[in-house]
């Protein structure tokens, strides 16, 4: 059975690798390639959800890496698995190929493959692990045109947010080990001891409201924007935004642990929901409206997981995932179709397009949250968990749903309009439109429409019995009958406005416009709060660092280098006196060569002469004459008389 949820991860996984790294060289191939291994994925996922296998294997020494299906896993890998595919499918037939198709769908197959182990996992090692990898490939599936510096900003603006709340899930799991859960299961996480737990919870929650766009991340899904349509729809619907609140849901025992946590995070969710949909109001850009909206709608899962709804926040997120993807996909086809994603320039595309008119306005109806469709049901599910919570946050949450059925009916009010005398003079203002809709998009965007009209039948009495004993919260509260009616109301109402008022300039003063539009100029704040702060203290170390750090290294250096050079003179100095000294003896054994040659061996040959002179003067009388002796006798007698006569 755990040969399940090992395949369900390394198919999607293994094969998106394998595209990635052979990129152009398959280009051909990759498009139905990939959808292939989608599809296959997508029928594991369904074995998964309903065998429900589990599994562990070591990971490090006293930790396990640990997969399992459980019931709400069980709904999100079929979701992620389905809207997958169906992107995969549309993705198809939008990129031609002169694009490099192998890389697009292997990226997207790996992004996937880690939003399954994301969303299985019940070991932080290994959630860390595929939260990582999730954002990387984000990152380059958001810059996949890399060669336009705009895109690639974007894609360095969404992964560096991401990535500074992602350090939240280190600081968790460190807290964790240093609090004693040594196995980091997920389950063991609320046991932590104080002050512990309170960090652990603290570094979840900061995560996942960062993943999920939530305030004050928020901003970082707009320039996400930047990425293809097919990656939007795909990352923005129901996976990498999706696992902020999937995250929440599922660790809401941690939540309810602090007592701190879950009113947080529901105020938090709250908040985005009815700030984050008057950006949405304000935009004209269609994409820039969808990911606004998608930041909005994510906020009702943050408040469901606050407030303690889960099977209510699951109802919202999978409804969400089928609607969210519909229109990206639709706003991507019309991208492609009339070169353009401005509202106005959009008038008329519905009727031109009937089909993806269509399919869009159900999408449009759904997320305005009109009855029967599906996210009506829902926010009525995530409304009664916030009532049973606070009449604050119920307040706050009805305010949001009328929010949204303000900017859902304005980007439909746009495309559903009469096309203007000239069309064509609001068209192709990104790129080159093609006037036609690729043979790949109907399939998948009637799929996604059906479903998103449809899923809400899970908040019915009976289905939403059985996903909230699925879930593990059999007593979450469901919404009165006067809840019900109040929801749709002010929904039908709130559309009535904004179809009327669509014409019409908003009685707004043009700075709160321009405020809203410039998605609360968070990134600006963010700017002036974090990133010039840094970048100013990176630069003051810098320069601490070249005047002090290296100052001081060069003075020693140059300090050495004067002591070696004064060493040096010393040396020669030295050198010159041994030099002196030497020459001074050699001269002096020249002199004293000479004194022994001319004094000493002249003396000593003198003596030798004189005594060979005298030897042979002393030779001269021994002539052997008696009377030549007799002679030299009496001359010597006669020269000592003599003497011996001057001496007295």
């Amino acid at each position: 059975m755990s040969a399940v949820i090992w395949l369900l991860i390394s198919l999607p996984l293994g094969a998106g690798a394998v595209l990635g790294v052979t990129g152009t060289r398959c280009n051909r191939l990759a498009p139905a390639l990939g959808v292939a291994v989608a599809v296959a994925t997508l029928g594991v996922a369904v074995a998964a959800s309903v065998t429900r296998p589990q599994s562990s294997a070591p990971l490090f020494a006293g930790m396990r890496a640990g997969l399992a299906v459980d019931g709400l896993s069980a709904f999100m890998v079929v979701t992620v698995a389905a809207v997958t595919t169906a992107v995969l499918a549309f993705a198809a037939g939008e990129f031609g190929p002169d694009e490099n198709r192998g890389r697009l769908f292997g990226l997207m197959l790996v992004f996937s493959g880690a939003m399954l182990v994301t969303v299985t996992a019940t070991t932080l090692p290994l959630l860390l692990m595929a939260w990582e990898v999730m954002g990387a490939t984000s990152w380059a599936l958001i810059g996949y045109w890399w060669r336009r510096p705009e895109r690639v900003r974007a894609a360095d603006t969404a992964f560096l947010t991401t990535r500074t709340a992602d350090l939240g899930l280190y600081l968790a799991a460190g807290a964790a080990v240093a609090g004693g859960a040594g196995s980091l299961d997920l389950r063991a996480l609320p046991d932590a001891p104080s002050p512990w737990l309170h960090v652990i919870t603290g570094g979840v929650v900061v995560a996942a409201l960062g993943k999920s766009a939530q305030l004050p991340f928020s901003f970082w899904l707009s320039r996400a924007m930047q990425g293809p349509s097919p990656v939007s729809a795909l990352l923005h619907s129901a996976t990498m935004v999706a696992a902020g609140a999937y995250l929440l849901l599922r660790l809401h025992p941690l939540l309810a642990a602090t007592g701190w946590a879950g009113p947080l995070v529901a105020w938090t969710g709250a908040v985005t929901a009815l700030f984050l949909g008057v950006v949405a109001v304000a935009q004209r850009d269609l994409k820039q409206l969808l990911a606004a909206s998608t930041s909005s709608q994510l906020g009702f899962m943050v408040l469901a997981a606050g407030s303690g709804g889960i099977a209510a926040g699951t109802t919202q997120l999978v409804a969400h995932a089928a609607t969210k993807s519909g229109l990206f996909l639709a706003a991507g086809a019309w991208l492609t179709a009339l070169g353009t994603k401005h509202l106005p320039a959009l008038r008329g595309a519905a009727r031109t397009y009937r089909l993806l008119g269509t399919a869009f306005t159900v999408g449009a109806l759904t997320l305005a949250g009109l009855p029967p469709l599906s996210l009506w049901a829902a926010k009525d599910e995530v409304l009664a968990s916030a009532y049973a919570e606070s009449t604050g946050l119920y307040a706050v949450g009805l305010a949001a749903a009328a929010v949204a059925a303000v900017y859902s009916i304005k980007a439909l009010w746009y495309v559903t309009q009469p096309l203007p005398d000239d069309p064509e003079a609001g068209y192709d203002t990104e790129r080159d439109g093609t006037r036609r809709t690729a043979r790949t998009t109907p399939a998948p965007l009637l799929v996604l429409t059906f479903a998103a009209a449809v899923l809400g039948v899970l908040a019915l009495p009976g289905p939403a019995s059985w996903l909230k004993r699925l879930v593990g919260a059999p007593d979450e509260p469901s919404p009165k009958p006067w809840e019900v009616g109040l929801s749709a109301g002010v929904a039908f109402a709130a559309a009535g406005l904004a179809w009327w008022w669509a014409s019409r300039p908003a009685p707004v003063p043009r700075p709160a416009v321009r405020w809203a539009r410039g998605w609360l100029h968070l990134e600006r704040a963010a700017h002036t709060v974090v990133v010039r702060p840094v970048l100013g203290l990176a630069r003051a170390l810098a320069v601490f660092d070249d005047r002090v750090v290296d100052g001081a290294v060069r003075q020693v250096a140059r300090g050495g280098l004067a002591t070696a050079r004064i060493a040096g003179r010393v040396d020669d100095g030295i050198d010159a006196a041994v030099r002196q000294t030497a020459r001074g003896g050699l001269a002096g054994a020249r002199l004293a060569g000479r004194a022994d040659d001319g004094g000493i061996d002249a003396a000593v040959d003198a003596v030798a002469a004189g005594a060979r002179g005298l030897g042979r003067a002393a030779r001269r009388p021994q002539t052997g004459l008696l009377h030549q002796y007799y002679a030299q006798a009496a001359l010597g007698f006669a020269v000592l008389v003599l003497i011996v006569l001057l001496v007295r």
